[in-house]
């Protein structure tokens, strides 16, 4: 059985339509990861499918339940880390996973051992007395995990658990979420960090609440035609700002100090790139033919949609 199944499901507000007939399914025990720009529709679906929220139409099941019409026993089939997880500042790290367990039903017999390997899990047993507010970043999205777990969830919702955390803690967290597979925990987590798309078993690429692509990282990478030529340069703002003027017909994007070109004629395109900085006094260039990351497809399938608004 699919742990999350939707079909043809929408929400609009007024003219903005929010997630746009999105069909997807996602099997028990894996990792989900949607994954698009902000105001792609990822919390939207969210919350659609966490029965937060009614959708215009269509339909969605989560652990064989639908959204809509059994909404109460979906909540108790779920966790939720929404982007501000109700953490309380003034309560201790154990008094707020309590706090949730009381908010779950959780027995208060078969709470403590459940705590205590949530503490270990989360690494956040030397940390147990300490208030909300003093924890750092990271230890609070460890915390809230700790909180959405502790009624033993079969499927899990991660709403952008990492954004704004530390690269340390996001390895940590990943981690972690690793550890829950062994115990047959489905993951549905929303990013728009294409890095952490790669650690996910399947993936959505989402735009304007569309479903764009959907497979595992490779397999959505093998959806990109074309070649990438990655571009060294020591002005790389500089390099792509002049590339996404000269070449036309190729999708340009900038990648930290490189400038990736997404072509169909590698041979015409390296000349342009060689000639355009030349002309332009950007030395010590290296052009080279690379693997597509998963933000090479990204840029590339976003490229069209983001010329015909500017058509429009």
């Amino acid at each position: 059985m699919d742990a999350i199944r939707t079909e043809r499901l929408t929400k609009s507000f007024g003219d903005l339509t929010a997630v746009n007939v999105l069909t997807l399914t996602v099997a028990e025990g894996e990792v989900f990861g949607l994954v698009g720009p902000d105001g792609a529709g990822k919390t939207t679906t969210m919350r659609l499918l966490t029965s937060i929220m009614d959708p215009t139409s269509g339909d969605a099941w989560v652990a064989g339940r639908h959204v809509v019409r059994e909404a109460e026993a979906v909540k108790e089939e779920i966790g939720y880390m929404s982007q501000r997880f109700g953490l309380y500042a003034d309560l201790s790290v154990m008094e707020n996973i309590h706090f949730y367990a009381d908010i779950y039903g959780v027995p208060r017999k078969a709470r403590a051992e459940k705590i205590d390997r949530l503490l270990v899990f989360s690494n956040l047993t030397a940390f147990k007395r300490r208030l909300a507010r003093d924890l750092s970043g990271g230890m609070k999205q460890k915390l809230g995990l700790a909180c959405a777990l502790v009624h033993t969830p079969r499927v899990l919702f991660l709403d952008e658990p990492t954004n704004g955390v530390d690269p340390v803690s996001r390895r940590d967290f990943w981690r972690i979420l690793y550890q829950l597979l062994r115990e047959h925990v489905t993951i549905f987590v929303s990013t728009a960090y294409l890095d952490e798309a790669e650690r996910c078993n399947r993936i959505g690429l989402i735009s304007q609440g569309k479903l764009l692509a959907s497979g595992t990282p490779d397999d959505v990478k093998g959806l990109m035609r074309g070649t990438i030529l990655e571009v060294r340069s020591p002005e790389p703002r500089k390099a792509a700002a002049l590339l996404r003027e000269r070449l036309e017909k190729d999708s340009v994007g900038l990648f930290g100090d490189r400038v990736h070109v997404l072509t169909h004629e590698p041979g015409r395109t390296e000349h342009e790139v060689h000639s355009a900085l030349a002309e332009h006094g950007i030395a010590a260039v290296d052009v080279r033919t690379v693997e597509p990351s998963l933000e090479d497809v990204f840029v590339s399938v976003l490229a069209p949609l983001q010329k015909g608004e500017e058509h429009d």
